[in-house]
């Protein structure tokens, strides 16, 4: 940028050397007025020009174009682009999450199905146990009352046979007493009748 003060400065110069000076019509304070104005230009030069009063309100516009354009830039391009890529990444890390949440669910309702299917195996488990229990103790019993009635039966059978083999025995020794009884008195007192020495042995027996 060109402020004025360095255009004066440069303007003041070329008048000088252009421009020939008449001896006669020469002002006797231009060498004065010379002096003063390469002082000020020289005071002028020493300003820096961003600090320089002259030059503000051409650095003012300046700034104001400048940050209209940074503004159109930044509102229109970069921060669209900022904010598409936030609104991906949450987008993204939405998606995660619901996946994370969902296959959560899947893993509570399998384990939940899990727990309930094990509980039923083992409420299954313990009904057939019990039933197999149940039967056999049945099946142990009936065999039991079975064989308890098969040996209530022979040991009925065995008594007869025993109070029939007694009888029997009885009734031998009864014969048997009876004629050695007849024998023994036959051979004391002579002949005895059978009738008589039969009642005398029964009624011993009886006594």
């Amino acid at each position: 940028m060109v402020t004025q003060a360095f255009a004066q400065e440069a303007a003041t110069p070329a008048v000088t050397h252009d421009a020939p000076v008449d001896a006669t019509h020469a002002d006797p304070t231009a060498g004065t007025h010379a002096t003063t104005e390469a002082d000020g230009g020289a005071h002028a030069s020493d300003v820096f020009p961003p600090f320089d009063p002259s030059t503000f309100p051409s650095q003012l516009l300046w700034l104001a174009i400048t940050f209209g354009v940074l503004y159109v830039l930044m509102s229109k391009i970069a921060l669209p682009r900022i904010g598409g890529i936030l609104d991906d990444r949450k987008a993204r890390i939405d998606a995660d999450l619901a996946a994370a949440d969902a296959s959560r669910q899947k893993t509570d309702a399998a384990i939940a199905a899990y727990e309930a299917a094990l509980a039923a195996a083992k409420a299954k488990a313990q009904g057939i146990a019990n039933e197999s229990r149940d039967a056999i103790q049945a099946d142990i019993a009936a065999k039991r009352t079975a064989v308890e009635t098969d040996l209530s039966a022979k040991v009925a059978e065995a008594e007869a046979r025993i109070g029939k083999t007694k009888a029997e025995a009885l009734t031998h020794v009864d014969e048997i007493a009876t004629e050695t009884a007849q024998t023994v008195v036959s051979q004391l007192v002579g002949d005895v009748s059978a009738d008589s020495v039969r009642a005398a042995v029964a009624k011993v027996s009886k006594e």
